[in-house]
């Protein structure tokens, strides 16, 4: 004994209670609307593509809507308007729209990621890892019974284990993006591409009346 009392016990504290720092998964589930979702990705100040864009490119469309259309990267145009498919691409989307009986105000659109990446870069795989959980949560917010994903790049990011856009589009898939709900999801080759290969807009057409069919 070395003739000092002993004192209390010390206090354990359990680090999976309320000393917890929630992770980033939890975070997002306690943001409750799509409002919320937006000014909270606007101060998100650990990514490093919020500071290199001009603007966030968040949605436009209907939020209530059965359909949910999810654009790929945000461009040039994108980034200046701060508004996804647009320019001469969104023109062509607003007449595929058109085409069956739809405009912007039947649908609700949004970007895969909300910040352009400088050049036009693709962006990393951790830039993806931080914001995809942003989008899953933004679909679970606006709750479409169907979503359709424009482009390549936007499908392997959204639908697993998809290949090449050419061979999955047009394929309905039932996905779960983390609330227990699933939804019909289809790829679709993005109005962007279109422009580059006008041969291919009759895949799209394809994929259009699919959607229609949907929809009915």
């Amino acid at each position: 004994m070395n003739g000092e009392s002993a004192g209390p016990p010390a206090t354990r504290h359990d680090s999976s209670s309320h000393n917890r720092t929630a992770s980033p998964n939890e975070e997002l589930a306690q943001i409750t609307s799509l409002e919320a979702l937006k000014v909270a990705l606007g101060d998100l100040e650990s990514c490093a593509l919020k500071h290199t864009a001009s603007n966030m490119v968040f949605s436009d469309g209907n939020p209530g809507a059965r359909l949910m259309i999810i654009g790929d990267v945000p461009g040039r145009e994108e980034d200046r308007v701060g508004l996804p498919l647009v320019g001469t691409a969104g023109q062509l989307f607003d007449r595929m729209l058109a085409s069956i009986g739809l405009t912007r105000a039947d649908v609700y659109i949004a970007p895969l990621i909300p910040w352009r990446p400088p050049g036009n870069r693709t962006p990393t795989s951790e830039e993806m890892d931080m914001l995809l959980p942003w989008l899953h949560r933004h679909i679970q917010l606006a709750d479409p019974a169907f979503v359709m994903v424009l482009g390549g790049g936007a499908a392997k990011a959204v639908i697993p284990g998809a290949g090449s856009i050419l061979k999955i589009r047009g394929k309905w898939a039932a996905i779960d993006f983390g609330d227990g709900k699933e939804r019909q999801v289809m790829a679709s080759l993005h109005p962007e591409y279109l422009l580059r290969s006008p041969a291919q807009k009759r895949l799209a057409w394809a994929d259009l009346l699919a959607l229609a069919g949907k929809l009915l």
